[in-house]
């Protein structure tokens, strides 16, 4: 283990991650004080490490060799109440999905035997970007993840140990290629959503959409119902639009979405005024309707082109996240003079105005894909992000950088 010597440091010299299998960091507080973090080597290698907040020091362990060099498949991490952690994982449009559990609470040296989600939907798409969610009010965990037919699915389990899973649902199915989507929940009782029609790089006019679920059934944010989940899927024209892409005449890409003290879902996305100006907005409902701001220009695509080639993915922006325990702070990555850096941005008046403070300064590589854990603090988080070069998602030498964040 390694002691902690200065404000930001690199967790793992090799390490990356995509931006729609979450949570990648989770805070638990138990026999230990601890955060722990998932990622992706650039050898494709799965691994799990912890931070440990009394002690200072941090620790890493690999769970798959060799699943896939591609940042698609890093994993996302679930910890029970009684401090049992599971990591789901797979490949980029995969075979299968995969999941592992600890036998002893918090001790990542315990891991069971690799296991593998018992179902999908149809279709040659297989399994990418898991997203577990436990409701305590139903005592049962809900599995996302894209499925074979290229939509968002889920499962759900009553026992994970004995692997007891429901048939598979589709949540949207609609005229789009693939929804990209995000999750968040207060832990209980609901599960908001927020979503695309597409992939940008497909979808002239991407919108950007929200509906929660509850107890049984799916709702808009005025509370409005739309249907039960026995009648799932959905279509997208159901659901609140909270960007309108057609309207704007923009396309749009989802990033993230959490709730506020009052329960109201809050958005944080990018609008993309062309491919080489980039936009971080953020919407938040404030009980009434939708408010909607831009909170800063981003810069450009990341990735690194090779002189003479087409960038493949322009519409990869540094990154943006929430503070899911006090959305009105988001983390995000922006481009200042050619680099990519890290800063803080925060707004007193539901993101009509906002100030900034930097994280990273004067880098000499990119530092993008912010992410915060989540999960009760105590008042410390960690950010997290990727640092060093990155050319594609299957070509890329980054590390894992931190940053302890402190809280009232």
């Amino acid at each position: 283990m390694n002691p902690l010597l200065s404000m930001n440091h690199v967790f793992t010299l090799d390490g990356a991650w995509c931006f729609f299998a979450d949570p990648r960091a989770l805070y638990y507080l138990g026999q230990h004080r601890r955060t722990y973090v998932g990622w992706l080597n650039s050898a494709g290698d799965v691994w799990i490490g912890y931070y440990d907040h009394l002690l200072a020091a941090y620790d890493s362990f690999l769970i798959r060799s060799a699943l896939q060099q591609d940042d698609h498949a890093n994993p996302s991490l679930y910890i029970d109440e009684s401090g049992h952690i599971t990591i789901f994982y797979s490949a980029h449009n995969g075979s299968t999905m995969y999941y592992r559990t600890t036998s002893l609470p918090e001790d990542l040296s315990s891991f069971g035997a690799e296991r593998q989600l018992p179902a999908n939907t149809d279709g040659h798409y297989g399994y990418t970007y898991p997203n577990p969610i436990y409701l305590s009010e139903e005592n049962q965990l809900y599995l996302f993840w894209r499925g074979g037919n290229f939509k968002p699915n889920f499962s759900v389990c009553s026992d994970l140990e004995h692997g007891e899973w429901s048939s598979v649902r589709t949540l949207i199915m609609d005229s789009g290629q693939r929804p990209y989507i995000r999750y968040a929940s207060n832990g209980k009782d609901t599960i908001h959503f927020s979503c695309t029609d597409g992939h940008p790089n497909i979808e002239p006019n991407n919108s950007i959409y929200y509906a929660r679920y509850r107890e049984g059934a799916i709702y808009r944010a005025d509370g409005s119902l739309i249907t039960q989940t026995v009648d799932l899927p959905l279509e997208l024209s159901e659901i609140d639009v909270v960007f309108d892409g057609k309207e704007a005449k923009r396309n749009a890409w989802i990033w993230d979405v959490t709730e506020d003290e009052q329960g109201h879902p809050v958005i944080a996305y990018v609008v993309f005024e062309s491919l080489e100006d980039h936009r971080y907005y953020y919407s938040r409902w404030n009980g009434v309707r939708w408010l909607t701001n831009e909170i800063t220009t981003a810069g450009r695509w990341f990735p690194q082109t090779p002189d003479g080639v087409v960038e493949t993915e322009p519409y990869y922006s540094g990154g943006i996240i929430l503070d899911h325990s006090d959305p009105s702070v988001v983390y995000l990555s922006r481009e200042v003079q050619g680099t990519f850096e890290i800063e803080r941005w925060s707004t007193i008046d539901l993101g009509v105005t906002w100030v900034s403070e930097s994280i990273t300064t004067s880098s000499t590589c990119h530092q993008i894909r912010p992410y915060l854990t989540r999960g009760n603090h105590d008042g410390q988080a960690i950010l997290f992000w990727m640092s060093g070069d990155y050319t594609h998602y299957t070509n890329y030498r980054t590390s894992i950088r931190y940053r302890l964040v402190q809280r009232s």
